[in-house]
C-alpha cells in the first residue's frame, strides 16, 4: 500500500511536533524566529517550523483540517496532471506556502529577538482556500455544529482573520493564516488557468441559493 503524501506530511508532521514537545532546544532550533533568520542567514527555519507545534491540541487541530481538505486538493492534482507530476506540484504547493506564509512575520519581527512561531497552519490555510476555489458552495460544518457553505467560511474567516491580527494580542500567526489563503488561490489559478473562470461559473451557476 503506497502512502498519500498528504498521510505522509501528517505523519512526518506529527513524528517532528513530537519531538519538540519533548526536547525544547530542537523545538527553539527549528521554530520560525525571525531575527535569527535574518541576522544568521537560518532560512531553513521558515521551512522547518511548519512542522512543529505547540502542542497536542493544536497538532491534532491542524492535521484534522489538513486531513480533511488535503485528501481532496492531492486527488485532484493527480487527476489533472498524473500521478508523478501531481504529487510533485501538491507537495510543493504544501511546502512553499509554509514558507510564504511566514514571509509577513518575516519582515515585520526581523529585528526583535523575542519573536518566535511555529505550526503548519499557513499550509493548511493554503489547501482550504484551494479547495473552497474549487468547491465553492460545498457545505462545511464549522465548530462540529454549523453547516456553512464553503465560499461564505472563507469569507467570514479571512474578515476574522484580518480582525483578530489587528486587535488581538493572543499569539497566533493570522498573518500567516491570510498569506496561506491568498497564496493557495493564487497557486490553483496559476497551475491550473481555467480555475478562475470556472469558479465564476460554478459560483453564478451552482449555487443553491439564487438558482
Amino acid at each position: 500500500m503506497t502512502l498519500s503524501i498528504t498521510l505522509l506530511l501528517i505523519i512526518i508532521t506529527c513524528i517532528v511536533s513530537y519531538m519538540g514537545f519533548n526536547d525544547t532546544s530542537f523545538f527553539n532550533r527549528y521554530s520560525h524566529q525571525p531575527y535569527m533568520e535574518n541576522r544568521f542567514k537560518e532560512y531553513y527555519r521558515l521551512l522547518t517550523s511548519g512542522f512543529l507545534h505547540a502542542d497536542y491540541i493544536h497538532l491534532g487541530m491542524n492535521m484534522y483540517v489538513f486531513w480533511n481538505f488535503g485528501t481532496y486538493i492531492e486527488s485532484e492534482f493527480i487527476i489533472n496532471f498524473g500521478l508523478v507530476i501531481g504529487e510533485v506540484l501538491y507537495l510543493f504547493l504544501y511546502l512553499s506556502a509554509i514558507v510564504i506564509a511566514d514571509i509577513p512575520t518575516f519582515f515585520k519581527y526581523k529585528d526583535y529577538s523575542a519573536y518566535s512561531a511555529i505550526g503548519a497552519s499557513g499550509a493548511v490555510s493554503a489547501i482550504l482556500f484551494a479547495f473552497i476555489i474549487l468547491k465553492p458552495w460545498a457545505i462545511l460544518t464549522f465548530m462540529f455544529a454549523i453547516n456553512l457553505p464553503a465560499i461564505l467560511l472563507g469569507v467570514l474567516y479571512l474578515a476574522y482573520e484580518q480582525w483578530a491580527g489587528r486587535n488581538n494580542n493572543d499569539n497566533i500567526g493570522h498573518d500567516a493564516h491570510i498569506m496561506g489563503a491568498f497564496y493557495g488561490m493564487l497557486f490553483i489559478f496559476i497551475t491550473r488557468p481555467s480555475a478562475l473562470t470556472d469558479f465564476f461559473d460554478i459560483f453564478l451557476h451552482q449555487s443553491p441559493y439564487w438558482r
